[in-house]
Order: C-alpha cells, then structure tokens, then sequence
C-alpha cells in the first residue's frame, strides 16, 4: 500500500494525504475526516524515514526531563505528547535523574536522532552543550534557564506567587517557626525555589517568622531523612514547607514515624499538586503548577520555530497557585515532644 493508492481512494491528491499525515490543521476538517477514514480502512502506515529524507524533518521533537520516576514528569510527558498528536509530531523522551553527564547522552541522542527541536525541561545543563546546540541552530525550549533568542524560547515559573500565598496562609495559622525542605542546590530549579521561600518570608517580617532549612533530593527519602533531622533539633518547626510534592510525601513519614500528627502538630505544603497528594493521609496542602500548561505552551513555542511562524522565541510565564486540603492548622502554642 502507498500514498497514491490512498489518494486514488479519498479522491485527492497526493499533497492533501501528507499534509492531513504531517498537518493535519491546515486542512479541511471534512477532508481530514476522509483521508483518516482511508487511512485506516487501507492499514496505511506513512514511511517516516522517507518522509525525512524528502522533507529535510523527522517530524519528532526531543523532550528532556529530570526524572521519570517523578509523578510530576509523566504528567508533563502526556501533556506535551497530546499536543504533538493533535500536530503531527512524535516525541522523543530522555531521563537525566538530574545528573549533568546523563544530561549530554541524552542531547547526544537528540543530535543522533535529528529531532527538529528539543525541550529540555531540566536545570542540570552544562553551558558547552547549550553552546552546541545554539551552534547547531536548534529549536528549543528551556524551563526557567537561557536567554530568549531566536530559535530559543524560555519557561519562567512564577514560584514566588505560590510560596507567597503558601506562607500568607501560615502566618495567618499563627505559625512563626516555618521550615524549608530544598531540593539539590545543584540545581538551579531548587535554588530559584529556595530563594523565592526566603524573599517571601522576609517580606512578612523575618526574623520573627524564623526560617528551619534542610536540603533534600526531590526524592521521597530526601523528604523523610531531612524532616528528621529538623524533628531533632531544640526548637523544630510548627510548618513545613517542601520544595516538590515528594518531599513533603517523605516528610508526612518522618513525621508520623516520630509519633506526631500533621495538621495537629505540623503543618505541611508540598510543591507540584501531583495527583498523588490528594490521596496522601491527610490529603496534602500543596502549590500547583500545571504540568498541562507547561507541556503545551513548550510543545507551542518549539512548533512554531520549527514550523517557521516564529523566528524569534518567546518567554511564557506559567503560573502557581496555592491549593488547600487537610495537611494545614493552626500553630500549636504548646511546644510538641517526639516519640523516642
């Protein structure tokens, strides 16, 4: 089977089969309908590589993240893969688990590859590969690192709205010993969240609204492992605050390992609003910030570069919003005692 048989079929030409295949929006969505039906009726299955090697593309875009093991990345993953279906495109996906030598095997893979342009939603970056794929002319989309350029688009996270809304909420609790879970300050991601807690807090009066830091690892044992140490100091936190939803999953652990209750003796914010922290005990106060709109305004800005409708990138604000659930109360005046 090939494209002139089912062009002869849907009685149209053979450029209308293609561009319904790799264009599917700019045709007529009757016509569509019609050549998708043949398509399917025939068991048509274009040659990709062909395909490639006329059009100069492969119709593929890479999509680079931190972490697959993280709820937070699936989500975006589907998110950025529903918008490539909708335009024709397949997606390439790399895992770095936030290691700056997997980060190059997996932009290595995408030069091998020849995606027609990369989002690389990671902050573990090294400069000489930003500096090759700018060499290389890419289309690219990065979270919350680069310069906007052209070809070069760059995803600015509003992290501050939510943490502000997060700690307004507990100062108004009458917590004043606020606690903060960091990821790795490796990274650059974890650091821009870290700073927005600290500028947030300020503003509400520091040092009366004493900040408790601990670094954790985006993981769930980081979360676990770092409240502990916080549990164990003289004068631990009445509110904890987590910089991903993870660790604040893995402080909910230590701190009912410790025989305390959360909200009754700590409060806790997560970070993300996957869909796990609604199902946590208790169901977890948390920051979100849509894995949907992240995934289709990157998948938005690489599309038009790589389509010619932009020469210039774009920088796209996504923002935060705190959500409330069960894991927030009121500051406890008496001070707790752990379990030992």
């Amino acid at each position: 089977m090939n494209i002139k048989q089912v062009a002869a079929r849907a009685r149209v030409s053979v450029a209308t089969i293609s561009r319904t295949i790799n264009r599917p929006e700019s045709v007529d969505a009757k016509t569509a309908a019609k050549v998708l039906k043949v398509i399917r009726e025939l068991n048509y299955y274009p040659n990709s590589q062909a395909r490639a090697l006329v059009s100069g593309k492969t119709r593929m875009f890479g999509l680079i993240i931190s972490d697959i093991s993280n709820p937070f990345f699936p989500e975006l993953v589907k998110s950025f893969d529903d918008a490539a279906i909708q335009h024709g495109y397949e997606v390439l996906v790399a895992n770095t688990d936030y290691k700056s030598d997997r980060m190059a095997i997996c932009v290595r893979k995408m030069i091998e590859r020849k995606v027609d342009g990369v989002a690389i939603m990671t902050s573990e970056v090294d400069p000489h590969l930003l500096t090759e794929l700018y060499r290389r002319r890419f289309p690219m989309v990065f979270l919350d690192l680069a310069d906007v350029k052209p070809l070069v688009s760059r995803v600015v996270v509003d992290y501050a709205k939510g943490i502000g809304e997060a700690i307004r909420h507990l100062v108004s609790l009458g917590h004043e010993r606020i606690g903060f879970i960091s990821g790795p300050l490796m990274l650059k991601s974890a650091r821009t969240r870290r700073s927005a807690f600290l500028g947030c807090l300020k503003k509400f009066g520091a040092p009366r609204y004493r900040q408790i830091e601990a670094e954790g690892n985006h993981r769930v044992d980081g979360g676990d492992f770092a409240m502990r140490g916080m549990l164990a100091q003289p004068n631990p936190p009445t509110a904890v605050m987590t910089s991903n939803d993870l660790t604040a999953i893995g402080a909910l652990r230590a701190i009912a390992a410790a025989g305390l209750d959360v909200p009754r003796d700590i409060s806790v914010v997560g970070f993300d609003d996957i869909e796990l922290s609604q199902y946590t005990h208790p169901p977890l106060s948390t920051i979100r910030l849509s894995r949907e709109e992240l995934g289709r305004k990157a998948f938005d800005a690489l599309y038009r570069a790589a389509e010619g409708l932009a020469a210039m990138g774009q920088e796209i604000r996504i923002s935060t919003t705190l959500v409330l659930r069960d894991s927030t109360s009121p500051a406890q005046r008496k001070r707790y005692r752990t379990h030992k």
